[in-house]
């Protein structure tokens, strides 16, 4: 595709071709949450239900001091509105177009549909970035390779939420479950054919409150970081094990005693507590709270022939929406 030298005078016609198409699709923490900041190993999964595809285009508006990007976001749960974008989608554009060699002045247009719900430790804001960087690489037929796209995407994340581990961002554009460590990505061996149920429990996250009410549990008391990081290692270390090997009740305990190790820190809430209680005496082989806690979600391991009934047993305890994510293989429906 080649770019205008500048907006001015280009019909409607050649506008409404030129638009460029990016998707992602939201994950979840199975083991390694907070943890993995200080290098400990971490488990995610993708949950390829929830999507997100944004659509990038230029305009006759030219740039001004309210920036050269506007943003129009929809999804299910919410009003379509404009509005000009986030401070890290943002950055995003303008590192994206420094890195492309781009510099005509073009005022772009960046349309977001989110299935996501945001503040559930779902990866929206990563999985937003990474359409977003797709739909510009497709608007200014540029190739961008998997270690650019991913530093462009923690662009984004490191303005929205800090120092950002880079779980999100890789999990967001993968096919398979993968362990993270020290910010490489490999793919998780599994050798059981069970599903986790993601279950929205309808309570906002506050992924910033939790880092620092375990940052000033750090400080409280001297080894208390080594002690924390030690025993999530271990967790993650033997969960990994456990699935590559298929063994199901294995994997699913550590899940359960990794919840523990969140709650023990002031990480879950009692909505997320009933719901973990609700999925085990509903026949789940493992649960916990999954991203950055004080809200959000319940990840439960299953089997298949369970689903339904430690579906229920979620809902009744307060959960407003499930997925079902297998392990081999990805479900297309919501529950």
């Amino acid at each position: 595709m080649t770019l205008p030298t500048s907006a001015e005078g280009i019909s409607e016609s050649r506008l409404a071709r030129s638009v460029g198409i990016g998707r992602a699709h939201a994950k979840a923490i199975v083991l390694g949450e907070h943890a993995v900041v200080y290098g400990a190993p971490a488990l995610a999964l993708p949950v390829p239900q929830l999507t997100v595809t944004a659509n990038a285009g230029w305009s006759a508006r030219s740039c001004d001091d309210t920036g050269d990007v506007s943003l129009t976001t929809t999804g299910s749960a919410a009003r379509p509105r404009e509005t000009q974008a986030s401070d890290g989608l943002r950055r995003l554009t303008a590192e994206f177009r420094a890195a492309m060699g781009l510099t005509e002045p073009l005022h772009l247009d960046l349309i977001i549909d989110c299935a996501i719900p945001a503040g559930r430790g779902l990866g929206s804001s990563a999985a937003c970035a990474r359409a977003v960087v797709l739909a510009l690489a497709d608007l200014f037929d540029r190739d961008v390779s998997p270690q650019t796209a991913f530093d462009l995407v923690q662009t984004a994340e490191n303005v929205a939420h800090g120092r950002a581990s880079g779980v999100d961002a890789l999990t967001v554009g993968a096919r398979t479950p993968l362990l993270f460590q020290a910010g490489e990505a490999h793919e998780l061996a599994v050798g059981c054919d069970d599903l986790c149920i993601v279950a929205d429990s309808g309570e906002m996250g506050r992924t910033k409150d939790a880092v620092e009410l375990l940052r000033a549990a750090f400080q409280r008391r001297s080894g208390a970081r080594e002690q924390f990081v030690r025993r999530a290692s271990e967790l993650t270390d033997e969960a990994r094990q456990a699935l590559a090997d298929g063994e199901s009740a294995q994997f699913g305990a550590r899940l359960t005693a990794y919840h523990e190790l969140l709650r023990t820190a002031g990480l879950s809430t009692g909505r997320i507590d009933a719901m973990v209680e609700a999925a085990l005496t509903a026949g789940s082989l493992g649960a916990k709270i999954t991203g950055g806690g004080m809200g959000g979600c319940v990840i439960a391991l299953t089997r298949p022939e369970h689903a339904r009934e430690v579906t229920r047993g979620l809902r009744q305890a307060g959960a407003v929406q499930t997925w079902e994510v297998p392990l081999r293989g990805h479900a297309d429906h919501a529950r």
